[in-house]
């Protein structure tokens, strides 16, 4: 227990401005400009849609969603698999808690690894695809006639900055906060559970350490911040600061989620140019900080940390931490015991009131992606998607395969209720 305090009392100032960065970027952010630029089969939109991924604040599964999206409204297939590549390895909050508990190298190098492996694996799918993709049309007589952008639900600075504490604090809480606190629970686990010698073997052992952190990372789910302590755990256990790379890198963006919804929508060519880019990614970055650059200035911070374990925690981490706590139990009190209701303009009629049962949700980016891709339905009046019972309300004239359809083209399944 008084190794996971000691984690979040290290984290909670960091991940505060960094949840509260985030907050901004989306507030202050138009979502058009994510797909405005990225049509293009050419190294241009590969980059742009990079550079867009990297500090965006969406967690593993949020980005699958967002990334069909932007495919949906006409990105090409190398932008679409630069930013799934780019996006969940980092984040703004991400890259605050990196620095927080890993220093300052390991807060460099890991989005310079992200920025390197998507733009080697979007452009590799520029070129297998060449000749070969369509890029996805929008279907005639489509409006989004409802879709709450920022921009439309807050025009003011006073209502943009509510909305950025709304999405900081409750919507990315929600998000990000049960995967932190599963992080900082196995990170605890492994620091008193496993023994100091259960590692002997792949300590020093680069490619033996990265293997085993591979078949840990590639199949589950971890999130770009929970992720964070479970490295620090290892690292501290013997591995070498590459391995810890490797499932800083991997781990959030291979899981199985992903790669079922990649197969589906981008084809198996594009799935497994996205797996080996990563992989081979975080495998060569990890030799580099093994082999190439001096290991101690990764390891540094964490002997200081370990070292600092038993001194006091000075007031203000502890005044962040309770901060932190509170906002955690908050969100997740409502995400559990409370109903979510999405205000919508409804246009008073005669149209049928329609209920479907959308899975593959797991995070707010999830379900206002769903609410989007239905309300882009021609005929469908409004829609209020509940995240916690996977409900979808939907009134209009459009039919239920019609909005079946659109959710399914953003990576979900969907059924009438």
């Amino acid at each position: 227990m008084e190794q996971i305090l000691m984690l979040i009392n290290e984290m909670s100032p960091y991940l505060l401005i960094g949840f509260f960065i985030a907050g901004l970027m989306h507030a202050f952010i138009p979502s058009t400009i994510y797909s405005r630029y990225l049509a293009y089969r050419n190294f241009k939109s590969v980059v742009l849609a990079t550079l867009f991924g990297i500090p965006l604040p969406l967690c593993s599964c949020g980005v699958i969603p967002t990334a069909m999206s932007l495919r949906r409204e006409g990105a090409s297939k190398g932008a679409t698999t630069a930013f799934l590549i780019a996006t969940p390895q980092t984040g703004v909050d991400s890259i605050i808690a990196t620095y927080s508990l890993m220093g300052l190298p390991f807060a460099i190098i890991r989005p310079i690894a992200a920025l390197v492996t998507a733009l080697l694996g979007g452009q590799l799918v520029n070129f297998t695809e060449r000749g070969r993709e369509e890029a996805p049309k929008k279907e005639s007589g489509i409006e989004c006639i409802n879709c709450a952008t920022s921009d439309d639900k807050a025009h003011t600075f006073i209502d943009k900055m509510k909305e950025a504490f709304c999405y900081a604090f409750v919507d990315m809480m929600q998000d990000i906060g049960k995967w932190l606190v599963i992080g900082l629970i196995v990170a605890g686990m492994i620091t008193i559970f496993v023994p100091d010698t259960a590692f002997e073997v792949f300590k020093g052992n680069s490619v033996a350490s990265m293997l085993l952190v591979l078949c840990i990372a590639v199949p589950m789910y971890l999130c770009a911040t929970g992720s964070i302590p479970i490295a620090v755990a290892l690292m501290m256990k013997g591995l070498t600061p590459g391995a810890g790379l490797v499932l800083l890198m991997a781990g959030p963006a291979c899981n199985m989620a992903s790669i079922l919804v990649i197969n589906k929508v981008l084809g198996r060519k594009t799935l497994i140019t996205y797996l080996a880019t990563i992989i081979t990614g975080a495998v060569g970055f990890g030799l580099i900080i093994d082999h190439v650059l001096p290991c101690e200035m990764f390891l540094s911070n964490l002997i200081v940390q370990e070292a600092c374990c038993h001194e006091p925690q000075s007031w203000f981490a502890i005044s962040c931490t309770i901060i932190l706590l509170v906002l955690l139990a908050n969100a997740l009190i409502r995400y559990f015991f409370g109903r979510h209701t999405t205000q919508t303009a409804t246009i008073k009629s005669d149209n049928m009131k329609q209920t479907f049962i959308i899975n593959g949700m797991n995070c707010n980016h999830c379900r206002m992606s769903a609410e989007k891709a239905i309300l882009t339905v021609a005929g469908v009046t409004s829609a209020t998607v509940d995240l916690a019972t996977k409900e979808a309300i939907v009134e209009g004239t459009a039919t239920a395969e019609a909005i079946c359809k659109a959710v399914e083209e953003v990576g979900f399944t969907c059924t009438q209720a």
